[in-house]
C-alpha cells in the first residue's frame, strides 16, 4: 500500500485527487495540507511514502521551498511535484530541491498513477514533454561539440550512475556489479563530487540527458 499525502492549496483539487487515488487498491491518501509548512508538519507526523506537492501555493510556504526542507528532514519520503508549469526551469529547480518526479496538472489520470507508483518504488519520473526536451537538449549539445565532466567519469562510475538512475539500491548495485556496498558508496560519492550534484534525482536527470536510460525514465 502506498501512503500518500496531498499538498495543494485548492480544496477541490485535493478532493478530486483523494477520490481518484483511494479508488485504487494499492493507494491511500493519509493526509492533506493546504500549504508548504502544513505539508511538512503532516509529513513528519504521518510519514507517507509519497507527497504529491503542488508547486504554486501563494499562501504560506510554496512547494519548492517545502520540498527542499522536507527532503532535508526526511530524505526517505518521495516527493512528486504537481505543476501547471511546463517549463524546463521549474523542472530543474524541482529536481535540485530534491523532488523524485514532476508531473503536469493537465496529465491524464493514468499518468499520475504511474508517476506515483514510480517514485514510491524509488525511481524518478518526468512527464513525457520534459523527457523529450531533456533529450533534445542533450542531442543539441552533442551536435555542437560541447564537452563536460561526463568524460571524467570512469567506466565503472558510468555503470553505477546508470544503475542509480534506474532506481536500484546500493545493495542491488553491489550484487549486480559483484562489488561491495562500500565500494558502490565510494563510486556514488565520486560521482556527486565530479558532477557537482547533491541528490539522487539530479543524477537521474543527468543520466537521462546523457542517454544512459534510453528514451524515458
Amino acid at each position: 500500500m502506498i501512503n500518500i499525502l496531498l499538498c495543494d492549496d485548492h480544496a477541490v483539487v485535493r478532493m478530486g485527487l483523494k477520490m481518484l487515488l483511494n479508488n485504487h487498491e494499492d493507494m491511500q491518501v493519509v493526509g492533506e495540507a493546504s500549504e508548504g509548512n502544513e505539508g511538512i508538519q503532516q509529513a513528519l507526523e504521518l510519514k507517507p511514502d509519497v507527497v504529491v506537492m503542488d508547486l504554486s501555493m501563494p499562501h504560506g510556504k510554496d512547494g519548492m521551498s517545502a520540498t527542499s526542507e522536507l527532503k532535508k528532514l526526511k530524505p526517505e519520503i518521495q516527493i512528486l511535484i504537481l505543476t501547471m508549469h511546463d517549463d524546463e526551469e521549474y523542472l530543474f529547480r524541482a529536481i535540485q530541491a530534491g523532488a523524485s518526479g514532476c508531473i503536469l496538472k493537465s496529465a491524464p489520470h493514468d499518468e499520475l498513477l504511474a508517476a506515483i507508483r514510480s517514485v514510491a518504488s524509488g525511481n524518478a519520473y518526468l512527464h513525457p514533454s520534459a523527457t523529450k526536451r531533456l533529450m533534445e537538449e542533450y542531442i543539441g549539445s552533442v551536435k555542437q561539440g560541447n564537452t563536460d565532466t561526463f568524460n571524467l567519469l570512469s567506466a565503472r562510475e558510468k555503470e553505477v550512475l546508470t544503475l542509480i538512475a534506474k532506481g536500484f539500491s546500493n545493495k542491488e548495485i553491489a550484487e549486480q556489479l559483484v562489488i561491495s556496498v562500500k565500494t558502490v558508496e565510494t563510486h556514488k560519492g565520486n560521482l556527486m563530487e565530479k558532477l557537482q550534484m547533491k541528490t539522487r534525482p539530479e543524477l537521474v536527470a543527468y543520466a537521462l540527458k546523457k542517454g544512459l536510460l534510453g528514451y524515458g525514465i
